[in-house]
């Protein structure tokens, strides 16, 4: 066992199989998801340690009404993103599954009272692959996927994620991947004012991971739907914010922080890490 307890992060995965398009690059010659991998590159450096295993958490995993955990010991590949060029469906990641793993999770799930199932079958979805195709590009990290559940409630998900919390002392790294902003019908768009909207959002979402009680952290982020920008920055759904969720709840009482910010198109997105 690792005597040092792993950190939990929240993770942008970015729009699409952005690592492997082409965009238009500003004046400075720089594009729009340059910081996302400049990031996820960084990532472990910024972890420091090999873990045994990736437990991740994808909003693209998010219509199960019973908590899923994935079990296949060689994943294929799951292209749930729509008209984008040929070359992008033909991308590989060839990280091996982890039965055992898997088996553990599901193991803590039912000692806190989560009824879980398997999946032997799922690949890996672009909230996954993409970017651990950018942070392990070797593939030689094991990689065991955790659905959400279809109710995509906050207080469901920190009960998950504190169910995990035990993971971190075993040297496995939880990640949960998805987008602090995701509104797919502004997402190209660079109209001033939803820009201010989504700074304002993530502002709030960050001094929200910020607090230093977790109590109150968790209590402010399951009312996250009450604030007034943030139904306009998650159109047409929150799945992508959910994984926070999880990374909250396996946080325990370990303080967040932002360790990445970015825009996308403009629109203010960012990162976390707990502990």
């Amino acid at each position: 066992m690792n005597q040092t307890r792993l950190p939990v992060y929240f993770i942008p995965h970015g729009g699409g199989p952005w690592p492997f398009m082409e965009f238009q690059r500003d004046e400075q010659g720089k594009g729009p998801w340059d910081d996302l991998a400049a990031f996820l590159q960084g990532l472990p450096a910024d972890l420091g340690v090999t873990p045994k295993a990736i437990l991740i958490v994808s909003g693209h995993w998010e219509k199960e009404p019973i908590v899923t955990v994935s079990t296949a010991p060689e994943p294929g590949m799951l292209f749930d993103y729509y008209n984008f060029p040929a070359h992008t469906y033909e991308l590989s990641y060839p990280a091996k599954g982890d039965p055992d793993i898997a088996a553990r999770v599901r193991e803590l799930l039912s000692a806190a009272g989560i009824p879980s199932t398997e999946d032997d079958q799922r690949g890996f979805d672009h909230g996954v692959f993409i970017p651990l195709m950018v942070a392990y590009p070797d593939a030689d990290v094991p990689v065991v996927m955790l659905s959400l559940k279809d109710t995509l409630d906050a207080e469901t998900h920190f009960v998950i994620g504190k169910a995990l919390e035990a993971l971190r002392d075993d040297n496995v790294l939880i990640v949960a991947s998805g987008m602090s902003y995701h509104n797919m019908r502004m997402f190209r768009r660079t109209d001033p004012d939803h820009v201010v909207v989504a700074k304002r959002f993530d502002d709030w979402l960050t001094a929200a991971v910020e607090l230093p009680d977790p109590q109150a952290r968790a209590a402010k982020l399951s009312r996250w739907h009450e604030n007034p920008d943030a139904l306009a920055c998650h159109v047409p759904d929150h799945d992508h914010l959910v994984p926070l969720f999880v990374a909250v709840g396996a946080a325990g009482l370990d303080l967040g922080r932002q360790v990445f910010s970015g825009l996308a198109f403009g629109k203010a997105y960012s990162g976390y890490r707990f502990g």
